[in-house]
């Protein structure tokens, strides 16, 4: 996986890989329900969905790290350097999915879908006081509010809405992807002096065993397993792995909304997955309209008065 800036930081690459990302961990979310049947998990286990969090992630991370010793990439690091990874695997493995599957079992797979969103929220905000050239404008509010409809569009057909609000629930959905956007703040500084690919393996490798053993603690376990179960592990794993890699590396040479608005494209991409696998019709109004309102909000973002947006760090 090079990591020469021009690619990543040049638009065309940005859209490309950003899209990527979200198409792989849009297609995370039916293989994960998926998995759920293949291990016999019940969907509100929190023990056993952290313990399959936990090995997807730590499986990820292996993979990534095994990636940089066959690429000749020291994957070796200081104390100090390792104490640094450990808290970004906390931050945006352990802690994010431990509020998300905690958060998850106590709402709808609609609220959850729309309020995970709320990331591109936070992150644009953030960045907006933590970097001169990541400033708050009126198109990136208008895109971000674009983008957002499209994300409530595309739920529509899942299921009412209600105004309901707990802290177990949407509460901490709310944590988890504050947390998130942290990680991934803390994951672009870290990634100025170290090797991104690195970085991302470690922090999948610790942020995975951490949610193992929380899982384990809690009494998690699978009913059963299988040649197939574990083929889909494996995916969820790579698909992991990639995303979380590309992802850190577009941090590091794209300014934070500028990436962080395509998140709005992993509930359209779910939805449409799920409904490829399922055979059903991808071309509903519900998915056009939201696919038309993503593409918009992300042009909006990543453009500054019809040209592109400074792609500086």
């Amino acid at each position: 996986m090079s990591q020469s800036p021009s690619f990543f930081a040049d638009r065309r690459g940005l859209i490309i890989l950003a899209t990527l990302c979200c198409l792989l961990w849009g297609s995370a979310v039916p293989a994960v329900k998926f998995g759920y049947g293949l291990l016999g998990l019940p969907s509100g286990d929190t023990a056993a969905l952290l313990l399959f969090a936990g090995i997807r992630f730590t499986l990820s991370g292996l993979l990534l790290l095994g990636y940089g010793v066959l690429s000749g990439r020291p994957v070796l690091l200081a104390p100090k350097r390792l104490g640094e990874v450990a808290l970004l695997g906390l931050g945006q493995t352990t802690l994010q999915y431990l509020c998300y599957y905690i958060g998850l079992a106590h709402t709808t797979a609609v609220k959850t879908s729309i309020m995970s969103s709320s990331l591109v929220f936070f992150s644009v905000i953030l960045a907006h006081f933590l970097y001169v050239n990541d400033k708050l404008t009126g198109r990136r509010i208008l895109g971000c509010l674009l983008g957002f409809a499209g994300v409530v569009a595309i739920n529509l057909s899942l299921g009412p809405l209600d105004a309901s609000f707990s802290l177990e629930g949407e509460g901490l959905l709310l944590v988890s992807t504050f947390a998130g956007t942290l990680a991934a703040i803390y994951g672009r500084r870290l990634s100025r002096d170290m090797d991104a690919t690195v970085m991302t393996g470690w922090q999948l490798l610790l942020g995975g065993l951490t949610l193992t053993a929380l899982g384990l603690a809690g009494g998690g376990h699978f009913e059963r397993f299988s040649l197939e179960a574990g083929a889909l592990v494996l995916y969820l794993a790579a698909a992991s792995a990639v995303a979380f890699a590309v992802w850190s590396l577009l941090l590091k040479h794209n300014p934070v909304s500028n990436v962080a608005v395509f998140n709005f494209e992993i509930p359209v991409f779910g939805v449409i997955v799920s409904a490829l696998v399922l055979g059903e019709s991808i071309f509903e109004w519900r998915n056009l309209v939201a696919l038309v309102l993503v593409v918009a909000g992300i042009w909006l973002v990543t453009t500054r008065s019809g040209t592109v947006a400074s792609a500086s760090a």
